[in-house]
């Protein structure tokens, strides 16, 4: 007996006309964020690229929440996103600046399927970016010239993610990480590793989401190492 394909999930029109009243984006980018979503409903069958649990609210929960961090930087216009996944939020941030001069998106993934799909969600909305095969660690030291601001979302705890950040903040970039309902808890165990003066973003999208902002890192001392970029 041939098993059956998994079935695609469906896309709710409430919850995604939810989502573009919480971030309006205009007709050119709704329209690749569809194609995005298209190729993500046909790999997700065969790939777990987002939690089953979260396809409902696919538009608020994860593409909201990935659009809303272009408010808290307007003029980036390069972006680092590390441990890209399913594409949330570097796909969707490429698509949001697909008509902006000079933009591109490094998308950072070391699992070789999330890759491919990431390089087909760009090839299919015509979105810039270019992915990065690699572990987060090797490949923040090789991202050369200029990056405006680096994220990750639903990748590390926080102390580990600054540490994975820490070089690219160094040159200049803003680091904007997507955090939930510990994230003061995960503050409290950073600062026993780096000198951080974080700005707290409520999250558009509900719940108890924040978004942490940082434009300053400084190694506490030398363990700090240990247990962030190398970690």
């Amino acid at each position: 007996m041939v098993a059956s394909k998994p079935a695609k999930f469906s896309v709710s029109a409430a919850d995604k006309a939810a989502a573009l009243a919480l971030t309006p984006v205009s007709r050119e980018i709704e329209a690749r964020l569809d194609r995005y979503v298209d190729l993500l409903r046909e790999w997700q069958a065969k790939t777990n690229l987002v939690a089953p649990s979260t396809l409902p609210s696919l538009w608020t929960r994860h593409i909201s929440d990935s659009l809303q961090l272009l408010a808290l930087a307007p003029s980036a216009k390069i972006w680092a996103d590390l441990g890209s996944g399913g594409g949330f939020p570097g796909v969707v941030l490429a698509c949001a600046l697909a008509e902006a001069p000079g933009a591109m998106i490094h998308l950072v993934e070391r699992n070789a399927k999330k890759a491919a799909f990431l390089r087909e969600a760009l090839r299919v909305t015509n979105a810039p970016g270019t992915v990065h095969l690699a572990d987060i660690g090797d490949s923040v030291d090789r991202l050369r010239g200029p990056v405006d601001c680096v994220t990750a979302r639903a990748v590390a705890p926080l102390h580990q993610l600054i540490g994975f950040a820490e070089p690219l903040v160094r040159r200049g970039a803003k680091a904007l990480f997507p955090k939930g309902q510990d994230v003061e808890a995960e503050l409290t165990e950073a600062t026993k590793y780096w000198n951080i003066r974080p700005n707290l973003h409520s999250s558009r999208t509900g719940g108890h989401g924040w978004i942490v902002e940082l434009d300053q890192i400084e190694r506490r001392n030398s363990s700090a190492a240990a247990h962030g970029s190398r970690a």
